[in-house]
């Protein structure tokens, strides 16, 4: 090789080759991995989301049911849910009128996405419940006796307690008035405090209460004094849960008052359903 070709300068290196010709310790090299390595992460977090969606969904499903068929005092964890869940008649119910409406499937009717679209909730301005909008039809479930008769009404309840919306059923007996049980499936309250709404104590205090006095006036309370209404119409507040409490009750005396299921009672009272 001729003493010219020796000084000939190096060809110059492309971008990749000057990036991989930098030490492995480099910010450069150091930032690539790092940014390659959350990718690849965000890719599996995502594939795994969706490819566990469906199943998440089943179970969400399941657990729903679970706890209609405890508020209605039928669970029985040896039995298969689905089948036991079967003994339950779901109907969508139209608010304002307190009527069935064959205008949605009970089947795939989801009441929270309703209570948020525009076209089938109204925003409230009287908002005891904390809720801010209102579904203007909802699923409740019917449970029968063996003759085909009402046996238990299962009605959906939700509210805002101190840290959380509370969302949950309560049970009625067949009149309409008289309250089965309540129970609450989700909620974010102080655990201890709040969330001794789960407290199965608790949750016992409600059977066999009434919601309405003789003249048809809502009386039930969640309170720390028993109202002038006497005690069938009161539930003890939770210990050291005030905002609980006022939400509990509160959410409960909405819905079960004449802008929610009020119009619905007064036609099962009235024999209409």
């Amino acid at each position: 090789m001729s003493e010219e070709q020796n000084n000939l300068p190096e060809p110059a290196k492309g971008p990749i080759a000057r990036f991989m010709a930098l030490p492995t310790d480099s910010v450069p090299k150091t930032v690539f991995v790092a940014v390659v390595l959350c990718l690849i992460a965000s890719m599996i977090v995502s594939a795994a989301a969706v490819t566990l969606r469906p199943l998440q969904e089943i179970n969400a499903l399941k657990d729903k049911q679970v706890n209609i068929l405890q508020v209605a005092g039928i669970y029985d964890p040896d039995a298969d849910v689905v089948e036991s869940f079967a003994a339950f008649e779901p109907q969508v119910l139209e608010l304002s009128t307190g009527t069935f409406t064959d205008e949605f499937d009970p089947a795939t009717f989801d009441d929270r996405a309703a209570a948020n679209d525009p076209e089938t909730s109204v925003a409230l301005d009287d908002d005891p419940a904390g809720i801010v909008r209102q579904a203007e039809y909802v699923t409740v479930y019917l449970l029968r006796d063996d003759n085909g008769d009402l046996d238990k009404l299962i009605l959906p309840i939700h509210g805002y307690g101190l840290w959380s919306t509370l969302y949950g059923f309560i049970a009625l007996e067949e009149n309409g008035n008289d309250i089965y049980g309540l129970q609450f499936y989700e909620h974010a309250e102080t655990p201890g405090l709040g969330a001794e709404v789960d407290n199965p104590r608790w949750k016992a205090l409600w059977n066999g209460k009434r919601l309405a006095d003789d003249d048809g006036t809502l009386q039930i309370s969640v309170s720390k004094t028993v109202p002038a209404a006497g005690n069938d119409y009161h539930i003890d507040a939770l210990a050291g849960a005030t905002l609980t409490t006022n939400g509990v009750n509160n959410l409960v005396r909405f819905w079960m008052g004449e802008s929610g299921f009020g119009p619905f009672l007064e036609n099962l009272k009235a024999g209409d359903i």
